[in-house]
């Protein structure tokens, strides 16, 4: 009885060892030691991402004050508007966000976008931060950045009316904007000329 005892634990003793030997062995077990290093990699990407986003948020220009009346900007903008029979667009937002700061770029320095805004909006930078949310003026346009985020586009006719609010995300194309999109933004909602 003894040595069977003994033969048993013996048995038993090796195939755990053996178990354990291939276990350590197993793809399982390697993926363990990969998904740390994974773990590592993902946390250095990331962080050489920041890095990457802060420097190019660094160099854009930031069209948002913080420090404006907003009201009383919009206000004059309407009466501007009215004169020269445009359409207002807000880019609600701030410069704190690169997609925003991104967008702004992209449309001053693409001849083709900055001619129809120009010929057809007035163009307006609505703050939205820490310092200043200006919830007044959103809280009158619906609060549209709750919903889809910043920037965020709020089209208003030459009276002042809010004829059309729309999202960034849809507008955009890899790190940045789609030509063809924005220019059909554009001039959707740019005013509608009366031909006689």
């Amino acid at each position: 009885m003894k040595k069977v005892s003994i033969i048993a634990f013996v048995v038993l003793s090796t195939v755990i060892w053996a178990q354990n030997t291939e276990i350590k062995g197993t793809p399982e077990a390697k993926n363990s030691g990969d998904k740390a290093l994974l773990v590592k990699s993902d946390a250095a990407e990331l962080e050489a991402k920041k890095k990457a986003a802060a420097e190019e948020k660094a160099k854009l220009p930031k069209p948002y004050d913080p420090k404006a009346d907003a009201q009383a900007d919009i206000n004059k903008l309407v009466a501007q508007a009215k004169k020269e029979g445009k359409n207002i667009m807000i880019q609600a937002g701030g410069n704190w966000c690169i997609w925003c700061l991104r967008f702004n770029q992209y449309v001053q320095t693409t001849p083709e976008l900055k001619n129809i805004v120009d010929k057809n909006y007035l163009y307006y930078h609505l703050n939205y931060s820490p310092e200043n949310k200006n919830e007044k003026i959103f809280a009158e346009y619906g609060n549209p950045g709750d919903k889809f985020g910043y920037p965020v586009f709020i089209v208003l006719d030459k009276n002042g009316k809010m004829i059309h609010v729309q999202q960034s995300d849809v507008l955009e194309q890899g790190k940045g904007y789609s030509l063809e999109k924005v220019k059909e933004f554009f001039n959707q909602w740019a005013p509608k000329k009366i031909i006689n």
